[in-house]
């Protein structure tokens, strides 16, 4: 019954994952031309997708850097700065899709 604890983090973790990745908060339509407000959503989307997995990629990156830093394996640290590079890039494009969503909703007012 030890290990019950970590069947309850491991479900709980994974949900949280699973409702970060597809949850797509979407903008408000406030006029009636639906194909820039779908454009919006859609690029708002893209965005928040982006986010997510450059979340994921820094967060893997620094797990790596780390792990080779210990244990001396230059290669496996250099590896985790540049997945974190990687990460910090997709974050900007999604921080970019989500402005371009916002700037198109704003201006279909």
């Amino acid at each position: 019954m030890k290990p019950i604890h970590w069947i309850f983090a491991g479900i709980t973790v994974g949900a949280a994952i699973t409702l970060l990745y597809f949850y797509q908060p979407s903008l408000q339509h406030e006029s009636g031309v639906d194909g820039f407000e779908d454009a919006a959503n859609k690029v708002w989307k893209w965005g928040s997708k982006a986010r997510a997995a450059g979340g994921g990629d820094n967060i893997v990156g620094r797990v790596k850097e780390g792990i080779g830093r210990v244990t001396g394996n230059d290669d496996l640290a250099s590896e985790g700065v540049l997945d974190q590079a990687a990460g910090a890039v997709k974050d900007a494009a999604g921080q970019l899709g989500h402005t371009a969503g916002k700037t198109i909703h704003d201006l279909n007012r």
